[in-house]
């Protein structure tokens, strides 16, 4: 199951989240904020980790 970590507010932004964790070793999914689940730049998006590895996350954010 995977739990949403944080959101952010466009695509490029979510990209440098997904890019921060998987450096860290943590898969990420981002995916759209929005009903109707369209891929844009301009739409906000929520970041989302295993709940297996939601323990890392936290870790991981409380250092920074």
């Amino acid at each position: 199951m995977w739990v949403q970590i944080k959101s952010a507010p466009n695509k490029v932004i979510a990209e440098m989240w997904k890019d921060f964790f998987e450096g860290e070793g943590i898969p990420i999914r981002i995916l759209p904020d929005s009903e109707k689940l369209e891929y844009k730049e301009k739409v906000p998006y929520k970041i989302y980790v295993s709940q297996e590895r939601l323990h890392v996350v936290e870790e991981v954010l409380r250092k920074l």
